[in-house]
């Protein structure tokens, strides 16, 4: 059976832990944040765990957990 190929741009937003849950970054921490208060700035950092309507879909894009 061929190997499966991971969607790249959900690899680069995604990070499985090793319990298995899917984590994801917030959005609007690209650019504009210098009028931001800190500790919004602060928010960003933090990962949160994706919603499980969307696990199945995740799952299926990252084949190999990575």
């Amino acid at each position: 059976m061929p190997k499966i190929k991971t969607h790249k741009g959900a690899q680069k937003r995604f990070g499985i832990t090793g319990s298995g849950k899917i984590m994801r970054t917030k959005i609007g921490q690209g650019h504009l944040r210098v009028h931001k208060a800190k500790r919004a700035k602060g928010q960003f950092d933090e990962m949160l765990q994706i919603n499980q309507v969307d696990k199945k879909r995740i799952k299926r894009l990252l084949p190999y957990g990575v």
